[in-house]
């Protein structure tokens, strides 16, 4: 049985444009299809992402580990410390699991399928310098224009729904290869 790649899909915007909201109700309608999704965040906001302290992983990390994995009752958790993996590592890492679809919060920059959360005019300009934007959710009507095409309130369950059928268009031809 050959493997198939997971199809990898970014949804990108500014702090507090509704990333994490986003993800959460596609991993839903996703796992609703019965699509096995895996997830990686960017830390963006600067600093190390927040660890449980005084638990028996961070107590190994800070004496050294460089990972450290809990295991109890079906839950796994990771912690690494002192890695520079870039987000191709990150995939890589996750493939182990076979998902069928990487959702990817935030990484702006890379070159994924995505959909961009656009919340503030100022924002406008990343539609310039982002690449593969295949739909749009905006907070405000004034913010949409011709040229952002699909595009969707966040508020609407349209974006959903568009977003969700855009990711099983993707596995389904990769389902096809195999």
């Amino acid at each position: 049985m050959a493997l198939v790649e997971p199809f990898i899909f970014q949804v990108v915007g500014y702090q507090n444009s509704g990333k994490t909201t986003i993800i959460t109700k596609l991993i839903k309608s996703l796992t609703d299809q019965g699509i096995k999704t895996v997830t990686i965040k960017h830390h963006g906001h600067g600093g190390k992402p927040d660890v449980m302290e005084e638990k028996d992983s961070s107590r190994h990390l800070s004496s050294g580990a460089i990972a450290a994995i809990v295991e109890g009752g079906g839950r796994m958790i990771l912690q690494a410390d002192k890695l520079n993996l870039s987000l191709e590592d990150e995939i890589e890492l996750l493939k182990f699991y076979q998902p069928d679809v990487v959702l990817v919060e935030g990484y702006k920059q890379k070159n994924y399928p995505k959909l961009f959360l656009l919340k503030k005019k100022e924002d406008l300009h990343l539609l310039n310098s982002i690449t593969n934007i295949y739909a749009v959710g905006y907070w405000s009507d004034e913010l949409i224009n011709e040229y952002m095409q699909p595009s969707f309130s966040i508020k609407d369950e349209a974006l959903i729904n568009w977003t969700t059928e855009f990711i099983l268009g993707h596995v389904h031809k990769n389902d096809e290869k195999s």
